[in-house]
């Protein structure tokens, strides 16, 4: 089956994806339990019970006690999670310019285009 590694599990994220893509969508914390039947595949529900504990740990995810359990809601947007993993990418490496430079040169003429909108917009904001 495409997608899939030679043993049959999914490839590695595909899973995570589907999960925070459900809480997204629902726009409200969701149990673990709720989250395994929007997915709408037969998974354990410590399997989803272990994904969304990560994705809390990690930061990714803040849970809310419900009962004798918890629900949980995404810190960001999926545009926020985004922009969070470039910033810390960006932050990693000492060469902070060259990396800048290569990511500007690599742009298509329309995303340069909406970055230097976006740019003028900022500082004009800040001032």
């Amino acid at each position: 089956m495409a997608g899939r590694s030679g043993d049959g599990r999914r490839p590695h994220g595909e899973l995570v994806g589907e999960v925070l893509a459900v809480l997204w969508e629902s726009g409200r914390p969701m149990s673990a339990q709720e989250v395994n039947e929007a997915l709408g595949r037969e998974l354990a529900r410590t399997t989803t019970a272990t994904i969304l504990i990560r994705l809390f740990e990690k930061g990714t995810l803040r849970r809310i006690p419900v009962g004798r359990g918890y629900a949980y809601e995404p810190v960001e947007d999926a545009a926020g999670l985004v922009a969070g993993r470039m910033r810390r990418e960006l932050e990693s490496d000492p060469h902070r310019d060259v990396v800048l430079k290569r990511f500007v040169s690599s742009l298509s003429a329309s995303d340069e285009e909406t970055l230097r909108r976006l740019l003028l917009e900022a500082e004009d904001d800040s001032q």
